[in-house]
């Protein structure tokens, strides 16, 4: 389990360290950073594919994605007495990302390259990344160790091997160098990146891809899209979760109950409602029955990650689904690690009603995203790898 959340210089994260647990409630009003969060989780996942240099791309480059405001606010800033104005950088700037958990941590440090004759000087290098045992890092506790283009790793004996590998500034340790002979640990901390799954928003509009009836296969994981939606979940039915999948449906809807078929092997959804004379097809269900649906797929999912990230799952919900959606994940927070960011209150109480909480909350301080009542001494023990 992952027990820690570290980012620096990240869009509002300028230096926020967050404590995680088995299901863990990121929430704060809007503007405090929570999707920041959400984005900076997603940023580690995508460096396990060596997919962070056009993830940021996509958000604009790596100098959007910094933080924008100055190195350090003072005391005069602070009490009003001064304006924030800018300051001489005496560090470095970077963005920096990592987690620690029981058994392994991982850190990675971004940042622009030198000045050479390319179109590319706004590809991002990676300066350092580390691999380590344990919750903090430790010089004695690493295990791979990237600095530039130059990655060592650990030999059975304790020290440093004598070999020195080298990969592209622009790949990540994690994707391009995976070798189970030098370093089996850097190899099972990519592969559990790798298995982290996220949930955003799912599309209901009539084009959505959950409305489509289509050819199925068995399907252990929603999609992103919730294509899959008839197929993930007659597995669910299928695979023995039948009587969660009823019990759920039958709180969220009264007297209503759910169905899959196949008429030439073609899946779709069919939903049967007290009062009504016949089912209704996906193509015909509400925007919040539909999206309901695609959360019960994803949640009673038979193959669960070890990390689950839900994004605002509460939107476009009435507010009479929210207590059938904190048992949802609830239920998830049994078998896997489970992150969800929401601002919406009676959410976040239906589950502190019925599961173990780690809430934390987030607020804006000139900019800056903090952790409400987070004192220098709260903050779990942090270490960065150094330049």
């Amino acid at each position: 389990m992952l027990t820690t959340l570290a980012v620096e210089n990240y869009r509002s994260l300028r230096d926020l360290v967050l404590p995680l647990s088995g299901l863990t409630v990121v929430t704060g009003p809007n503007g405090s950073g929570k999707s920041s969060l959400y984005r900076a989780l997603r940023l580690l996942a995508d460096a396990s594919r060596n997919g962070a240099v056009a993830a940021l791309a996509r958000e604009g480059g790596l100098p959007s994605t910094l933080w924008a405001g100055p190195e350090t606010i003072g005391r005069s800033v602070r009490e009003g007495r001064t304006p924030v104005q800018g300051t001489v950088r005496t560090k470095a700037l970077g963005l920096k990302l990592g987690f620690a958990g029981d058994e392994y941590g991982y850190a990675l440090d971004l940042g622009l390259p030198v000045p050479t004759e390319t179109m590319f000087n706004l590809d991002p290098e990676f300066k350092r990344e580390a691999v380590w045992s344990g919750p903090v890092l430790r010089p004695s506790a690493l295990l791979a160790d990237r600095a530039g283009p130059v990655v060592r790793t650990r030999v059975e004996s304790g020290g440093w091997g004598a070999d020195r590998f080298e990969i592209r500034l622009t790949d990540s340790m994690l994707s391009e160098f995976a070798d189970p002979r030098a370093c089996p640990e850097l190899l099972l901390v990519r592969e559990r990146i790798r298995g982290w799954r996220f949930y955003d928003h799912f599309r209901t509009d009539v084009h959505a891809p959950a409305r489509q009836s289509r050819i199925g296969t068995r399907t252990p994981v929603l999609s992103h899209d919730g294509a899959d939606l008839a197929a993930a979940l007659r597995t669910i039915i299928e695979i023995g979760r039948a009587a969660e999948l009823e019990s759920i449906v039958d709180q969220a809807f009264p007297g209503s109950r759910l169905e899959v078929v196949a008429p030439e092997s073609r899946f779709t959804v069919r939903f049967h409602q007290h009062g009504l004379l016949r089912p209704l097809e996906a193509a015909e269900l509400s925007d919040g029955t539909l999206r309901f649906l695609l959360w019960v797929a994803a949640l009673l999912s038979p193959r669960p990650p070890e990390l689950l990230v839900l994004n605002e799952p509460e939107t476009s919900l009435h507010p009479d689904l929210l207590p059938a959606l904190a048992s949802l994940i609830a239920v998830a927070a049994k078998e896997t690690q489970v992150v969800v960011v929401s601002h919406a209150q009676p959410l976040i109480r239906a589950l502190s009603e019925i599961a173990e909480v780690g809430e934390v909350e987030l607020e804006k301080e000139y900019g800056e995203t903090k952790l409400v009542g987070q004192g220098r001494l709260d903050r779990p023990s942090w270490h960065w790898p150094a330049r």
